[in-house]
Formats: C-alpha cells, sequence, structure tokens
C-alpha cells in the first residue's frame, strides 16, 4: 500500500475531538497502521464546530469574529457581558458549568432581600447605573416620588453592612426628625404630631401645604375666608391638643367688644355662625330668622332690638304678645267686647294691622245674604260659641213661617234641606233624595202627604193608597189576595189603568183573554206556574190516549201549548224513537204493538217483532261485544232503528 502524506479533513462530533493523521506523523507509526486515535472535547458537551471559534492556522489565538451564536446556549450576551474575556466566565474548558443567572457569577451584596432578578435594577454593561429600579421599588412599602425619585439608595439605606434595606424604615418621620425639630413653625413645642405625611408632600419639606398632603383639615374644621390664609400657629397657640372648633372661644373678644347692636347687654347667643360669616367679624349677615320667625311685612325691616328690646332669650312667636295694645286698642269692631280670639294672624296680615280680613271659609263659608253682613250681626255676644247651624240664627223664621206651617206640620229644622242662604223665601227641597215625586205627585201641596208632620211620613204606595186598594173590585184586590205591592201595576199617573208585568209567567194563547180571577181565584199567594196546576183534569180526562193509564208525564207542556188543548203535538221521532220515519215508518198500528204494557209508556219490546227464538238471536250477535238479549240491549245499539 502506497503511503501518503495527504492530511485528512477533520471530523468534529458531539462530545469526541476526532483527527485522523498519517501515523508516521503522530506516532511514528508507519503508514499501514491501525485507524486514528479518538481524542475528549476539552470543553465538555459542546455541539458547536470547532471552526467557528478556531482556525486552521493554529489552535491559538481564537478567530476574530467568532462565529460560535453564544444565543442558542440559552444566555444572549449583551453589552456588558460582549467585551468581556471569555475565562472570566468560563473559568474551566468544559463551559457546561457555568450558570446563566447573575448571581452565579456576582455576589449578591443584599443576601437574597430584594429576590435574584438582578436585571431588574441593575443593567449589564455597567453594575452601579440603575435602570428601572423605580419600577422594582413602586412593589415595595414604599414607592419613590417627587424628591424621592432622584436621591441615592445609600442615601435612605445606610445600614452597616451596606446594601442591608430589610432594616430600612418607611415612615417619615424616622428619616425626617432633623426636618420636624428645626421647621420654621416649632412643630416640637406646638405638639405637631409626627405623620410628617398629613401636611407634608414629597416634593420638599418646606413649604408644608395641606393640600399637598392626606391632611383632611375639613374633617373636624373647614378652613373657609380668612381662616385659610392663617399660619397654624394663629388658632393652635397651645398647640394641637384640644384646639376648640367652636367660634365663640376665639371669638369672645370681638362678641364682648361689639356694641351695635351690644351683644352683651342683649343677650345675643354666642354661636356667632348664626350671623357672622368666616369672612370677617364686621358685616354679620343677619341670622336665618325663618328657622324660628319668619320675618315678612313690616317685620322684615325691624331692627333687632324693637322686638328684643329684653335681649332674645324668651322673647315669644306669638302676634298677640307683641300686638296685645293693637288687639285692646281696636274698637271698629271692639275686640275685647266681642270677644274675638287672640289668635291675630286669623284676619290680620304682617303688612298692617289694619285691613284685616279674615278667611271665614275655613270654618263657616259666607254666601248669599250671610256675604254683606257685619261681624256684629252673628257675633254680637262674641266669638266664642258662635253656632253654625242655621237654625241657631233662623229659629223665628221657621216659627214664624205659616205657607206651610214649619212647626204645626213637624218640619225638620235642617234648614239648609230647602232654604238657601240667599233669602229664607222660595225654598226648594230635593224631595229625590228620599222620595222622587213623579206624575200625581208633582201637583201636591206638601199637606197632601204629610199632613200630620215630616216625622214618620211613610213612603211605601200602600201607605197612602189603602182606601183605593181596599175599594177597587175589577178585580176585587182584597177578596182576590192581591199584593199590596201597588207599584207592581199602577204608575204614579193615576191608580186606573194599572198594567202588572206579567213576566214571571208569559200570558200567551188562551191565556191572554183571561180574567186574573181565572187563574187567581184563590188569590195570589202560591199560584202555581207550572201546567198541570191548573190542568190536571185535562190530564185526567183525556183518553186518547189514557194519560193516567199509558203514565204519560205530567210536563204537559212537552205535548201542549197554550192555544188549545186538544191541538197537542207529540214529537215521537226527535224526543224518543223514530217510528214516523225511517224502517219502523208504517210498521205499527198502534201504540201496544211496541208498548205492551198499557199503563206504562216507560215500558217497550224490541224481539217480539223482530226476533222471537234467542237462540236465532245470540247466534246473529256472537261476535258482538256486551250482547244481551233483552229489549234495552236493541235501543241501545240501535237507537235509531237501523240495522248497522
Amino acid at each position: 500500500m502506497q503511503a501518503t502524506n495527504a492530511r485528512q479533513p477533520n471530523r468534529c462530533s458531539r462530545g469526541v475531538l476526532a483527527f485522523v493523521v498519517p501515523g508516521w506523523l503522530a506516532l511514528g507509526l508507519p503508514a499501514t497502521s491501525a485507524a486514528a486515535p479518538t481524542i475528549e472535547n476539552p470543553h465538555g458537551e459542546l455541539s458547536v464546530a470547532c471552526s467557528d471559534c478556531h482556525s486552521t492556522d493554529g489552535w491559538k489565538p481564537l478567530r476574530s469574529p467568532l462565529l460560535f451564536d453564544h444565543s442558542a446556549m440559552g444566555f444572549e450576551p449583551d453589552l456588558g457581558h460582549r467585551t468581556v474575556d471569555c475565562m472570566s466566565c468560563h473559568r474551566e474548558l468544559k463551559f457546561s458549568n457555568v450558570g446563566t443567572a447573575c448571581a452565579d457569577c456576582h455576589i449578591d451584596p443584599h443576601q437574597g432581600e430584594l429576590g435574584f432578578a438582578c436585571d431588574d435594577c441593575h443593567e449589564a454593561s455597567s453594575w452601579d447605573p440603575r435602570t428601572d429600579f423605580e419600577l422594582f421599588h413602586d412593589a415595595t412599602l414604599f414607592p419613590l416620588t417627587g424628591a424621592h425619585e432622584f436621591v441615592d439608595c445609600a442615601a435612605c439605606h445606610t445600614e452597616n453592612p451596606p446594601f442591608e434595606f430589610q432594616l430600612t424604615p418607611t415612615d417619615c418621620f424616622l428619616c425626617h426628625v432633623d426636618d420636624y425639630t428645626s421647621a420654621e413653625l416649632d412643630h416640637l413645642a406646638l405638639g405637631f404630631p409626627t405623620t410628617c405625611e398629613l401636611c407634608h408632600g414629597t416634593d420638599a419639606f418646606s413649604p408644608a401645604t395641606l393640600e399637598g398632603g392626606d391632611f383632611d383639615h375639613d374633617s373636624f374644621f373647614p378652613l373657609r375666608g380668612a381662616h385659610q390664609v392663617l399660619g397654624c400657629g394663629a388658632c393652635h397657640t397651645g398647640g394641637f391638643g384640644g384646639t376648640p372648633t367652636d367660634c365663640f372661644a376665639c371669638h369672645a373678644d370681638d362678641y364682648n367688644s361689639t356694641t351695635d347692636p351690644n351683644h352683651v347687654a342683649l343677650g345675643f347667643p354666642t354661636m356667632c355662625e348664626s350671623c357672622h360669616s368666616t369672612t370677617m367679624w364686621e358685616g354679620a349677615v343677619e341670622v336665618d330668622h325663618d328657622s324660628f320667625f319668619p320675618l315678612n311685612g313690616v317685620h322684615a325691616v325691624l331692627d333687632c332690638q324693637e322686638c328684643h328690646a329684653d335681649g332674645f332669650d324668651g322673647t315669644p312667636t306669638d302676634c298677640f304678645a307683641c300686638h296685645a295694645a293693637d288687639y285692646n286698642g281696636t274698637t271698629d269692631p271692639n275686640h275685647a267686647a266681642a270677644g274675638f280670639g287672640t289668635q291675630c294672624e286669623d284676619c290680620h296680615t304682617e303688612s298692617s294691622w289694619e285691613g284685616a280680613a279674615v278667611d271665614h271659609d275655613a270654618f263657616f263659608p259666607l254666601t248669599g245674604a250671610h256675604a254683606p253682613l257685619d261681624c256684629s250681626e252673628c257675633h254680637a255676644d262674641g266669638f266664642d260659641g258662635t253656632p253654625t247651624d242655621c237654625f241657631a240664627c233662623h229659629a223665628a223664621d221657621y216659627n214664624g213661617t205659616d205657607d206651610p206651617d214649619h212647626q204645626a206640620s213637624g218640619f225638620g229644622t235642617m234648614c239648609e234641606e230647602c232654604h238657601g242662604t240667599s233669602t229664607w223665601e222660595g225654598a226648594v227641597v230635593d224631595h229625590a233624595a228620599f222620595f222622587p215625586l213623579t206624575g200625581a205627585h208633582v201637583p201636591l201641596d206638601c199637606s197632601a202627604c204629610h199632613a200630620e208632620g215630616f216625622d214618620g211620613t211613610p213612603t211605601d204606595c200602600a201607605s197612602c193608597h189603602l182606601d183605593d186598594y181596599n175599594a177597587t173590585t175589577d178585580p176585587d184586590h182584597q177578596q182576590a189576595g192581591f199584593p199590596t205591592m201597588c207599584e207592581d201595576c199602577h204608575s204614579t199617573s193615576g191608580w186606573e189603568g194599572a198594567v202588572l208585568d206579567h213576566s214571571f209567567f208569559q200570558l200567551t194563547g188562551a191565556h191572554a183573554p183571561l180574567d186574573c180571577d181565572a187563574c187567581h181565584s184563590e188569590g195570589f199567594d202560591n199560584t202555581p206556574t207550572e201546567c198541570v196546576g191548573c190542568h190536571l183534569d185535562d190530564y185526567n180526562g183525556t183518553n186518547d190516549p189514557d194519560h193516567q193509564a199509558a203514565g204519560f208525564p205530567t210536563t204537559c207542556e212537552d205535548c201542549h201549548n197554550t192555544s188549545d188543548w186538544d191541538d197537542a203535538e207529540f214529537d215521537h221521532d226527535g224526543m224518543f224513537f223514530p217510528i214516523y220515519s225511517g224502517n219502523h215508518a208504517g210498521e205499527w198500528d198502534d201504540c201496544t204493538d211496541c208498548h205492551v204494557d198499557p199503563g206504562d209508556f216507560g215500558v217497550f219490546e224490541c224481539i217480539f217483532c223482530h226476533e222471537h227464538n234467542q237462540q236465532d238471536t245470540d247466534e246473529d250477535h256472537d261476535e258482538v261485544d256486551g250482547y244481551v238479549y233483552e229489549s234495552t240491549a236493541c235501543l241501545s245499539c240501535h237507537p235509531d232503528g237501523e240495522e248497522d
């Protein structure tokens, strides 16, 4: 075999670095030696071609640029990592021993307090510069706002060892105690609370702005008007503990020194806010007088002392307390003599004492002749106990009226039932309310019915028309036992010409021309309305057919009409069984052909005509369910007489 000095191509595989070289070059062996040796990859399990990092010019230095794609290994080198030497991270040749987390290479100075995501605060280009750590800080108990955003971490995190964050406080006072004690307004002396955030914002400790913090002064004392521009020490001179919120506690000097009007002398209440605003003490606004006594009319222009001459305590709100002199001095009409009530507002307004106008409708409307009367016409003895019923004032009119004589007739004293307020004469009673006047009743004088007065006057007809009832002979009402409900037949136009509404028993045919006593010979009570009650003799006397012997029903109207007893029509086909039509027409001669019991037409026979042999009939019906050899069974299956 001829030896060759040509070098074979490199062949690299996962985990193994293999070179095939001439035996005499590698080991000084003959060219006919066995296959080339296999060499282990010094980088461990690395699925990368050697040529991505090395060149054929020499194993070192590495080729530039590297063809090796580091991102395929699960770690994307950024700006900071791309400029470091490979051996800075890969301190061993076996690259698989290097982790991808920051903490694998970088010692954590925070001792795990902030987690292991270093890139939340640090960036790879440099360890020191912060990136978006503010966002990380927002997730903690202390978000960075205002001036805190620009402070170095070490300014707040001063604990030993460095970068120990666990012990860093989150309340403002522990960092700002010097600001608290050195403030222009001595917080310590005034007893200010150490919850700085109530008044201060995070932009700067000075100046404090209530609006910038969480302090809500409105929750216990709203700052309005002149209070808004005051420094805290103006009101909180003794600190914040026990600072009063009532106006008088701060404005007692203003109250005591005000002489127009003199608050102390007049006994003004110390509720300053009733009249004064927060803008200034001077120029007090009138109290909301409407809440206890509205100032209307002439009251609106009065000075306070006009009513409050003796102070404010116990000032009355009723009119008479101030206007007793007006009440006693008024003579037209004389209020005191007439016993007028002291409720002045019933007649007088706040515009003027004069020109009083009472609302009389509230207790007695003044209409008709009452309207122009002077008060004394009705209130001659004063106002107390003045009656409101008509008779109390009009008893003389009642007793003096002779047409009709109210007293003799026993007329009721409810004058308003007949008389109006315009005049006593020309009375009109609404008779329809208890007894409508119609027909012949209309032109009658009252005395025609009310001869003995009005009390107990009956409203039923018979009470007045009993003589008419007893004297009527055609028909004789009394003998016939007619009821005394006259209105059933008679109208109010006249006693004669009575018309009875016989709708409870229609009078038709031969009934129409009959006299009442033809049916009501024994009176009207219990007169029967069924036919047999009057026609039993006809029923018993009819022999063709013999109704009684044949057991005909007593419901006469089934066959007979009201025109004539003899003109009976019996619809055997429609009511019972077709014998005048169908298969039975002309097949019989007498009722007894089928009704074998002449004393009872309810009994009938079929098999006497149709079959006389039960055996043959049974054979004909051997397939009929429920078949029975009897006539009633025949009718149930053949109700119209047809075979099928």
